[in-house]
C-alpha cells in the first residue's frame, strides 16, 4: 500500500524457465520458432494446437503453422486463457461468411514470449490482455477513442474496425490457439499485475465482454440511482448489469428466459425478469409506478427469439422502446449486421428491421450502439479487478483444455444448463 492507502500496482513479468533468457527480444517456446500468422505453410514445419472452423456446427482443434511476429511493432503471446464468446456462435452456426480454416477467438489473454525491434514499452515475460479490437493508435478513431472502428487495420476501405478470428473483421487470426500475433503491441497490450495469475478468470474478461457491457452502460447514460433494464442474461448482458451496478445504479433488472443465467443475475443483486412466464415490459412499467426505466441495455442482437423459439430481429430493440421512459437511454450492444442471408425474413436478410420508431421519436428518447471500444475502459475496469471492486469472473461455469473446445461450443451453443462462460486454458 501506499501511504495514500491506493493499492501499488506493480506489473507481472513471468518468463518461465524454458524461455530462452539470453535474449532480449525473444523468448520462445519449441513450438514457436517460426510461422506465418495468415496460415501459409511453414518452411520449418513449426506448428501449434488451434480452435479451426470447419463449417456450420463444426470447430476441431488442428495442428496449423506457429503464429510469429511478421512487423517490428508486433508482439507473440503465448496464450494462458481464451474465451468462447456468443458472437462466436454467429459463425459457429454458419450466420457470417467466415471462411472455413479459420481460427476462432477474440478474447485473449497469456504471456509475452517474443517483441518486435520497435516495441518500447511491453517486455518479453509481461502478462497482458488483449483487447478484441485490432487497432492501429493513430488514426483519426483510435486517436478519438474510438479503436472499436480503427480505419488503419481494416483491409476494407467502405469498412472500420478489426478483430481476432471474426468475419469480415480482417484477416487476423483467433487466439483459440497456443500462440496469437499482436500488432502494434505497444498500444493494444495491456499489461497486468502481479495477480494475473490468480485472477486469471476476472482479468480474461477484460479483453471484450466487461468493457462490452460497461459500453452498453455507458451508451444508455446510466447514472446513480437509475432504475436500468438490460434484456438478455447472456455473458455481455450479465456484465452490463454488473457495471450498471458499479455505476450507481438502485435497481437493475435483467431479461432472459435461461434459468441458469437469471440466477447468475440475481447474484449480483439484479432482479430477475423471466420472459417465458411474464411480458417483461408490463414487469418493468409496474414496478416504475408506469413510467418505465430511466436506461435500457440491449445485449441479445440480431438472433432474438420470441418465447416460442421463432427467431425475431426487432424484438428487443421495440420491448426496450417500450420499457424505457420518455427522454430516457438506450445502449445497443447486442451484435447486428449490414446483411444476414440466413434471417427468417426478408428485411433482416438485408440488415433491416421493423422498429418502432415513432415511439422511440415520441418519447425523446436517445439510441448508441455499436461494438465498445474496449482500450477506452479498460484500465480503469483492470484496477477495479485489482482493488476487489469487480469480480466478473462470476459468470465462469468451466476452465477446460483448449482441446476441449469442440465438446465445449456444442453445449454453450445449445445453451445448456450451467454452460454460461467457457474460459479455454491451452
Amino acid at each position: 500500500m501506499t501511504s495514500t492507502g491506493v493499492p501499488r500496482f506493480v506489473f507481472a513479468s513471468i518468463v518461465p524457465s524454458a524461455y530462452s533468457a539470453g535474449s532480449v527480444r525473444t523468448a520462445r517456446v519449441p513450438s514457436a520458432e517460426s510461422g506465418a500468422d495468415d496460415g501459409a505453410d511453414d518452411p520449418n514445419g513449426a506448428t501449434m494446437r488451434a480452435v479451426v472452423y470447419n463449417g456450420p456446427h463444426d470447430v476441431s482443434v488442428q495442428d496449423v503453422p506457429d503464429a510469429k511476429v511478421e512487423q517490428p511493432t508486433d508482439i507473440l503471446v503465448k496464450i494462458t486463457a481464451t474465451n468462447i464468446c456468443g458472437s462466436d456462435l454467429h459463425m459457429y452456426e454458419g450466420r457470417t461468411d467466415i471462411e472455413t480454416g479459420s481460427v476462432f477467438g477474440h478474447e485473449n489473454l497469456g504471456t509475452v514470449i517474443e517483441v518486435g525491434d520497435g516495441v518500447q514499452k511491453v517486455r518479453i515475460g509481461d502478462r497482458v490482455v488483449l483487447p478484441f479490437n485490432v487497432a492501429c493508435g493513430f488514426c483519426k478513431n483510435c486517436e478519438r477513442g474510438w479503436s472499436s472502428f480503427c480505419l488503419t487495420m481494416q483491409p476494407n476501405e467502405a469498412a472500420a474496425g478489426a478483430a481476432y478470428g471474426y468475419a469480415d473483421m480482417g484477416p487476423y487470426r483467433g487466439g483459440q490457439a497456443e500462440l496469437l500475433r499482436v500488432p502494434f503491441g505497444d498500444y493494444n497490450a495491456l499489461r497486468l499485475g502481479e495477480d494475473s495469475v490468480e485472477k486469471e478468470n476476472d482479468y480474461t474478461m477484460l479483453s471484450d465482454i466487461f468493457p462490452t457491457g460497461w459500453h452498453g452502460a455507458e451508451l444508455a447514460g446510466v447514472k446513480p440511482g437509475d432504475t436500468v433494464v438490460v434484456y438478455g442474461a447472456g455473458p455481455v448482458g450479465l456484465m452490463a448489469a454488473l457495471s450498471a451496478s458499479i455505476k450507481g445504479a438502485a435497481r437493475i433488472f435483467v431479461v432472459d428466459r435461461q434459468a441458469d443465467r437469471l440466477r447468475l443475475a440475481e447474484s449480483i443483486g439484479a432482479i430477475a425478469v423471466d420472459d417465458s412466464k411474464v411480458d417483461p415490459v408490463q414487469a418493468v412499467l409496474d414496478a416504475t409506478l408506469g413510467l418505465g426505466a430511466d436506461c435500457g441495455i440491449e445485449a441479445v442482437g440480431y438472433q432474438a427469439h420470441d418465447d416460442q423459439g421463432n427467431e425475431q430481429p426487432n424484438l428487443v430493440l421495440n420491448r426496450l422502446i417500450a420499457s424505457v421512459r420518455f427522454t430516457g437511454g438506450i445502449g445497443v450492444v447486442g451484435v447486428y449486421l449490414p446483411e444476414d442471408p440466413g434471417a427468417s425474413d426478408e428485411l433482416a436478410k438485408k440488415g433491416q428491421i421493423a422498429l418502432d420508431y415513432g415511439t422511440f421519436f415520441f418519447k425523446g428518447q436517445h439510441m448508441g450502439t455499436g461494438q465498445a471500444p474496449v482500450k477506452r475502459y479498460n484500465r480503469q475496469l483492470r484496477d477495479l479487478i485489482a482493488a476487489g471492486k469487480a469480480e466478473p469472473s462470476f459468470i465462469v461455469s468451466h476452465n477446460l483444455s483448449l482441446e476441449d473446445a469442440p465438446n465445449a461450443y456444442q453445449h454453450f451453443d445449445a445453451r445448456d444448463d450451467g454452460w454460461t462462460k467457457v474460459v479455454l486454458n491451452p
